[in-house]
This record gives C-alpha cells, structure tokens and sequence, in this order.
C-alpha cells in the first residue's frame, strides 16, 4: 500500500502557529522533506516545525532552484519528484513543509502539480501566510467595510504593480528585498507611505519591524520580507 504525501503549509516563522491538523500529520510521517535553496544551508521551515518531529522520523532535504525559466530546465524538480515518488512506493508518509500557506506563493505547488499526475493520495494542510500573521501580530487591520486589499509579490513586472496600487485600498508587498527602495517610493506616490510597516522574518527569533519604511528604504533587507500599508485618507 502506497503512502500518503502532506503538503504542510507550517505558518511564517512562530512555530505555535502551526494548525492541529498540520501537528497531527507532521508527528505520523515516516519522511520529512524540507526545501532549501542552493545558496543556503538548511530550511526555515524545517526549523519551524522541528518541535513537533518525531525522534525517529527521516529529514530529507531537497534543493529547488528557484530561478527564473526552471520550467525549461526541471531536471532538479523532476529528481525530486522520483524521490518522493520512491519513499511514497516503500508505503512512506512523507510530509512536504512550506512557509506560510501550502497554496500560497509556494514552492509546494509545482511539486504538487508535478505529483498530482500519480496514483498517489495527496492531502493539503492550510497554513498562516506572513501578512495575515502580520496583521495580527501589529494589531494591524487587513481590510474591514468595503476595502479592496491586494497581495502583491514585489518581484512582479513593475507597471502592473503600479496599475495594481492605483485601485486598492490596502496592500501586502511580498519578497520585498531587490528593490524595496523602488517600492517605497511607489507607495509614496500613492499616498501609502505614511501608513505603512515593514516586517522581515515575521515570527522568527531575529524578527525585524521597520515603522519609518521612507527614511529605511536604502536598507538591505531579508527576502522575507513583507510590506501592510493602507491609503492615508484625504484631508
């Protein structure tokens, strides 16, 4: 009998944060995989949800590329594929972790597209993005009456980020880390820089909140990074 393959969303860094249903899974898989980038060593989610791991359960790290045009290129992707493919065959569960919700931004979705053409059972635990746990963290309102809110990663094409802050009343800036100084003065422009708030690395250890996000936009900041700012309303 084959596994069950868990795509865990583990929340964006406070590990009490994790639902459940996700500590439930996480503490019956015989396999944990934790994603990492080639550029560093270990995985922010596996250290999330480390507190709930079994003594005897197996850590897996598998490398995705995040680059520009990996669909061409997916030998990396499709290698992985067969692992979890092979632990699922041996009648493994096996646990894939990412940060923040498993459906949201994440590198989960294209294994799980990838997977998804298997004859395996596959089940997807929600989990808490950054900006959502940021709002509640602050003490920060999301949208509340009749506001438009907008989740905007900031590596997207820069006009439509532009066409998309024309209209919306709230905004949450993700991946805010290239080019956060252009970012700033967009939302200047769009009368937003007065209220907003930067956090990076949002309930983790080495957690860092930027209130004063014009005179910080010169400031190298962490690719978790994430921006909650509202229209200031006319005067």
């Amino acid at each position: 009998m084959k596994g069950t393959l868990y795509g865990i969303g583990v929340g964006p860094g406070d590990p009490d944060l994790l639902t459940m249903k996700a500590v439930k899974a996480i503490q019956k898989v015989d396999i944990i995989i934790a994603p990492k980038t080639e550029k560093k060593d270990g995985s922010v989610a596996y250290n999330i949800a480390k507190p709930y791991l079994k003594d005897d359960v197996k850590v897996v790290y598998q490398v995705f590329p995040m680059v520009k045009g990996f669909e061409q290129d997916d030998a990396a992707w499709e290698q992985n594929k067969k692992e979890i493919l092979s632990f699922l065959d041996e009648g493994k569960n096996v646990a894939f972790l990412t940060l923040g919700d498993a459906m949201f931004y994440s590198t989960y979705i294209y294994v799980f597209r990838r997977l998804a053409k298997e004859d395996i059972h596959i089940e997807t635990i929600p989990g808490i993005p950054a900006f959502v746990a940021m709002g509640s963290h602050l003490g920060w309102p999301l949208v509340e009456g009749n506001d438009i809110i907008s989740v905007i990663p900031a590596t997207a094409d820069m006009d439509k980020i532009k066409s998309v802050l024309k209209v919306s009343d709230n905004v949450a800036i993700m991946k805010v880390y290239k080019n956060f100084a252009e970012i700033a003065d967009l939302l200047e422009e769009n009368g937003m820089i007065e209220n907003s708030v930067m956090v990076s690395r949002c309930g983790l250890p080495d957690e860092v909140r930027i209130d004063d996000i014009k005179a910080a936009k010169n400031e190298k900041v962490n690719y978790l990074s994430t921006i909650l700012a509202r229209r200031t309303p006319e005067k």
